[in-house]
């Protein structure tokens, strides 16, 4: 079997998605989603945090990693 390669070789680089309202999925075990948004999301929520705060935002920062990546079917999020 032949590798296949996204991309035409243009040194502007390649895009998947036009608009944030466009589907992507990965190796076919997810469902194409549209980009994600959310609060945790912010950088400023883990970057401006105090010390105290650190541990709640930074929770949530990671959580919102792996839904998005479990998503777009790049991690598996199960056993």
């Amino acid at each position: 079997m032949a590798v296949e390669y996204v991309g035409s070789g243009n040194d502007d680089g390649t895009d998947l998605g036009r608009s944030t309202t466009d589907k992507i999925g990965f190796y076919g075990l997810a469902t194409p989603i549209v980009q994600r948004s959310g609060a945790a999301q912010a950088t400023s929520l883990v970057g401006t945090a105090s010390s105290t705060d650190v541990s709640t935002d930074l929770k949530g920062a990671v959580i919102e990693i792996m839904n998005t990546l479990t998503a777009l079917g790049l991690w598996k999020g199960s056993a």
